[in-house]
């Protein structure tokens, strides 16, 4: 099967859509898993794995073993745990064994027996959606777990063997306080994991943050608030040996999220699961977001993908590139910018690059275009010039 394989970095995203309860930020395909949905989720379980096994070999035969796994919900964890690591199986014996596998995890749905089966399993990496550290503010967007939940649920994690740990955080949230998310900062560095996400709330249509919102009952803090936030962030993880890789993403060296920075580089990737998304031969493609026609569709051999982009050009291809590698840190390789479309990047983005670079929120320098912090924190700005 090897012998014609041109070996290049390629991921698989596996999707679970199954929360034990739906948070009120969410607006992730994903449905409650509670006792009724059992025997729904063997089906799905089943369906995901045999989309796995059609899907998967035909990409390892072109490219060799995956690169990496990264299992997203959902939570992940909140199928039964003998369901979660058949999966896992499946993808491991039809990928090959990938240099970085991670699982998504609530920490109100794992303990050391689930989390040291995952482990044995060949799950490398965990990413724990904390969220706060606050029981007050964690009542309030939903959660199902405690404070003290999570940092068992992290010292778990450890006892199982997991020695790269990922936690999420959020600032932004109703009635937060800076003082509030320097507690949950501080609770977070004292568990040393190797990687911190953050991300401001964003209320999101159909959610029911979205509802309270419209009904003048969602108190979220002023924008100067949440921009000192920000700012207590942007400033506090990298002084505390967490480099910023990629605008919400904090690491220690070597341990950034080489699955997540495949997105950003432009690396193909299988998304298999019901509303999952794939990009393979510069084609991106979204999965039936409905579970039980996923179910249904899989069942009877039907494709279950939906082409987004079907009449995508070069110009598309070039803006994505760009927009997409300006999320990280070290930006656009201008190199590979020439070596993949054939054409330097001044000749297509020159005069947005130098506006951006007067007004600070670019830097050019060794072959790169990055953004600069102040360009970080106006991202989408940025971005948006760069789409014609």
């Amino acid at each position: 099967m090897m012998n014609n394989a041109q070996v290049r970095p390629w991921g698989i995203y596996a999707h679970i859509p199954y929360c034990v309860k739906k948070c009120a930020y969410c607006d992730f395909v994903s449905s409650a898993a509670d006792k009724n949905a059992r025997v729904e989720m063997e089906d799905y379980a089943a369906a995901l794995r045999a989309e796995i096994l059609r899907e998967v070999p035909p990409l390892r035969a072109r490219w060799g073993d995956v690169t990496t796994i990264y299992i997203g919900g959902g939570t992940p964890t909140a199928l039964p745990i003998a369901l979660l690591t058949e999966i896992l199986h499946t993808l491991i014996t039809a990928a090959g064994l990938p240099q970085e596998c991670t699982v998504e995890a609530n920490p109100g749905t794992v303990d050391v027996n689930s989390l040291a089966q995952l482990r044995a399993a060949g799950a490398t990496r965990l990413s724990l959606g904390v969220q706060s550290f606050d029981d007050r503010l964690l009542r309030a967007i939903g959660r199902i777990h405690t404070a003290e939940e999570a940092r068992t649920a992290f010292r778990a994690a450890r006892v199982a063997g997991f020695t790269n740990i990922s936690l999420d955080l959020m600032y932004g949230l109703p009635t937060q306080t800076l003082d509030d998310l320097k507690t949950s900062v501080n609770a977070a560095l004292a568990l040393a994991p190797e990687h911190i996400s953050v991300y401001g709330l964003i209320v999101e249509e159909g959610t029911s943050f979205a509802a309270a919102e419209a009904q003048g009952r969602l108190a979220l803090p002023s924008e100067d608030a949440a921009e000192e936030m920000y700012d207590y962030l942007m400033e506090e993880l990298p002084a505390r040996g967490y480099a910023r890789y990629e605008i919400s993403n904090f690491a220690r060296r070597g341990y950034e999220s080489r699955h997540n920075l495949g997105y950003w580089r432009n690396v193909p990737y299988l998304g298999v699961g019901a509303a999952a998304h794939g990009y393979v031969d510069g084609v991106r493609w979204g999965n039936e977001p409905d579970t039980e026609n996923y179910i249904r569709a899989i069942q009877t051999g039907r494709s279950v993908r939906t082409p987004e982009d079907a009449e995508r050009t070069r110009e598309n291809a070039m803006e994505e590139y760009a927009f997409l590698a300006l999320r990280t840190r070290e930006g656009i390789d201008e190199a590979d910018f020439h070596r993949t479309f054939g054409v330097r990047i001044d000749t297509v983005y020159g005069a947005v690059i130098e506006k951006y670079i007067t007004q600070g929120l670019l830097r050019r320098a060794n072959g790169f275009t990055a953004l600069t912090n102040a360009g970080m924190k106006l991202g989408n700005e940025v971005f948006a010039a760069f789409l014609h």
